[in-house]
């Protein structure tokens, strides 16, 4: 984990439909995808601007060095040893909004059963992420971010080996503004997760 996750906007989801709103009201509408998310795809984050919150956009995943495909996610064990992770997860962290996120049930390495995990009490999830700038074909720099992962608490570990690190909605600015925050929020287990079949 995490491979797709979701950025549903029924009308019972206010919040992400309010962070789907300013985010059209700040690009123009199409400016990100919504439904399933997959790696390169535009999709939303919340990050600090300047001193201040703010909702963006970014590419989801961190392109290769050899140019070939993007990484996706980072571990949470590992991100502050490894360059690529290292200066992101200190100086621009962010949170990634979602719906819940898919896993899969396998016979062998053959999936066979999609799931949807989310959160018992509310439709939305908010994944600790980072996020760095990369020149894009066109030469211009662009937004792309990372989910972190942790390992898998016991609603997870049957379906996948980790799970994204997930934050409560009162965590967000203290995960944007506090280095010291940081690691607290790697040690400890993930919440309770839902999974439904999808």
């Amino acid at each position: 984990m995490c491979g797709r996750y979701t950025v549903f906007t029924e009308e019972e989801i206010i919040e992400m439909r309010e962070i789907i709103n300013q985010i059209s009201k700040k690009f123009g509408p199409d400016a990100i995808s919504t439904g399933e998310i997959f790696p390169a795809n535009i999709a939303p984050i919340v990050r600090m601007v300047d001193g201040k919150v703010e909702i963006e956009r970014g590419t989801w995943g961190f392109p290769k060095w050899d140019g070939k495909g993007v990484i996706i996610n980072a571990r949470s064990d590992t991100a502050f040893d490894k360059p690529m992770f290292a200066k992101p997860l200190k100086r621009s962290r962010c949170v990634v909004p979602s719906t819940g996120f898919y896993e899969w049930t396998h016979e062998g390495k053959k999936a066979v059963d999609k799931y949807l995990f989310r959160q018992p009490e509310t439709p939305m999830l908010y994944f600790a992420g980072m996020v760095d700038r990369f020149k894009g074909a066109d030469g211009e720099m662009r937004d792309h971010f990372v989910i972190l992962t942790q390992n898998p608490n016991k609603c997870v570990a049957p379906f996948h080996d980790r799970m994204p690190v997930i934050l409560q909605k009162s965590e967000l600015v203290k995960w944007l503004r506090h280095d010291d925050y940081v690691r607290s929020v790697f040690v400890r287990e993930g919440p309770e997760l839902i999974p439904t079949k999808a």
